[in-house]
């Protein structure tokens, strides 16, 4: 129906990878996991599904490869993720679709979430020329102090169905420019998208001369592979996107073996809106924050702070804009609300709705949409809930288009709603107030990993460092410094004189 079979051929997915033709009122054996499209609940085929013992192996080929890849040098490393950035150029339209297909978005946000992979690959290239260190003033004299970066091992990625494809690559192309080896354990939602993204990769490994076997690995299927990965201590890095649920229960056991972790978990990202705000520009900023990709982004904007003063006349502007939203397919033009990737996200939605409304929340929309043209599938209404106070319900995240409305009268009163949720992720301001404005991004103000003024909290750009604090987990990817954490610190000290004094003046005369 969605024309898989030629978009993974184009793509370069090997047929023993998948089969389309696969018995489609018949379960995932053990060995397969079953492909759903969340746009119309139709099954799509069937993909390996790995084991633990699986995953074992693809990490001793990983160690393998990563002996002979960091002896490669830096930049030679960036033209290989160079190649990959051309692959993906090449074959954008393709692998824009199938993401729209398998993770339910949008067209013009499968497409930007591939192009995130380009730019990734383009600012990876250049980082290829600038992993350096520093060079420090000894107290000694004759000697030279220096730090450097070198390549840290393997590296462990777990993705998300909701960003299949960019979050891997926030994190691959630095890994192997830094130096390392990639294992990938994909979201069990969007496995398809990860097949096609390791089938371009080798296509670019085609092309340069050097790169050891094994260098990037993807391992579709369940909990226990990635369980493997997580307990292996040959993984030097576990960087997971997904819930704080995970992240719970991923932490612990890497700081077990003391490996390191990246974990970017969940958002509850709010907008305050004060009384000097462009309300057209906050409407536009605060609609596509909430509900864009039917609200399933770690970025999305979960709550609204409003000024009193500007209360009613900004949730009349939303709730206007909300209910002429055009919800449908996503892969059909002027679509802009798709699916959720499943009835386990509708089912939570609803929860959260009717925990809202016992909590004194008045709700507009939510409910199911498109039913009868999409029976197998988990279309929703967004919806926008009117609260009294910030309740329990309203400081959990739910993966779903809900936006809570919340009254404010002081920026000091706003700045701790904002602050008052176990969350940090992304957060925002409208306002044309230099000094509120200025206090937001201060340290009395947001306490998220990313703070911005007159634009939303859904979507960054790669070049700055991504990630949050509390209980978003603390890590960062993509842009700034990021990179560092795909590397191994090391002080080193060099005597070039005939004596050998020693720090801090001690005497140790023999």
């Amino acid at each position: 129906m969605h024309n898989i079979q030629t978009l993974l051929t184009d793509l370069g997915v090997p047929s023993a990878a998948y089969n389309a033709a696969y018995n489609a009122t018949d379960n995932a054996t053990q060995n397969g996991l079953a492909v759903h499209s969340p746009i119309d609940g139709s099954r799509l085929g069937v993909v390996h599904a790995a084991s633990a013992e699986d995953m074992r192996a693809a990490v001793g080929h990983a160690q393998t490869a990563f002996l002979a890849w960091r002896q490669v040098p830096a930049p030679r490393r960036g033209e290989l993720v160079r190649l990959f950035g051309a692959e993906l150029r090449r074959h954008k339209a393709s692998l824009a679709r199938l993401v729209a297909i398998e993770a339910g978005k949008v067209s013009s946000e499968g497409e930007g979430e591939v192009q995130e992979m380009i730019d990734i690959c383009d600012f990876a290239v250049g980082l290829s020329r600038q992993l350096h260190g520093l060079t420090i003033a000894s107290e000694r004299p004759g000697h030279r102090m220096m730090e450097q970066w070198l390549p840290l091992g393997v590296v462990g990625i777990i993705s998300a169905f909701n960003f299949p494809v960019a979050v891997w690559a926030w994190n691959a192309t630095l890994a192997l420019v830094c130096g390392n080896s990639c294992v990938w354990k994909p979201s069990e939602k969007t496995p398809l998208t990860a097949l096609a993204t390791q089938a371009l990769f080798e296509r670019a490994l085609l092309q340069f001369d050097g790169a050891p076997a094994h260098l990037s690995q993807v391992l579709n299927g369940a909990a226990p592979v990635g369980e493997a990965m997580v307990d292996d201590h040959r993984v030097a890095l576990i960087s997971a996107t997904g819930s704080t649920r995970m992240g719970r229960a991923v932490g612990p056991r890497v700081a077990a073996r003391f490996g390191r972790c990246l974990l970017e978990l969940g958002g509850n990202n709010a907008i305050i809106v004060s009384p000097s705000a462009d309300l057209e520009l906050a409407v536009r900023g605060i609609l596509f924050g909430a509900y864009g990709t039917a609200g399933q982004r770690c970025t999305t904007t979960r709550r609204v702070i409003i000024h009193t003063s500007i209360h009613a006349e900004l949730l009349a502007r939303l709730e206007r804009a909300r209910a002429s939203l055009c919800i449908g397919n996503p892969l059909e033009m002027g679509t802009l609300i798709g699916p959720l990737i499943d009835q386990a996200a509708f089912d939570a939605m609803q929860t959260a709705l009717e925990a809202a409304r016992a909590q004194g929340g008045e709700v507009s929309g939510g409910g199911r949409a498109l039913a009868q043209q999409y029976p197998g599938a988990w279309y929703a209404e967004p919806a926008l809930v009117r609260m009294p106070a910030q309740t329990d319900v309203v400081k959990q995240e739910t993966f779903a288009p809900i936006l809570y409305a919340l009254p404010y009268d002081t920026l000091e009163e706003a700045i701790a709603l904002h602050n008052d949720v176990p969350q940090g992720l992304s957060s925002a301001i409208f306002t044309n107030d230099l000094r509120e404005a200025e206090i937001f991004i201060s340290a009395v103000g947001s306490d998220c990993g990313i703070a911005n003024v007159n634009i939303g909290t859904s979507g960054a750009e790669i070049g700055g460092a991504f990630g949050g604090e509390k209980e978003t987990g603390g890590g960062r990817e993509s842009g700034s410094d990021a990179w560092r954490a795909y590397m191994r610190r090391a002080t080193n000290t060099i005597n070039y004189s005939r004596s050998l004094p020693l720090a801090q003046g001690v005497k140790f005369d023999i």
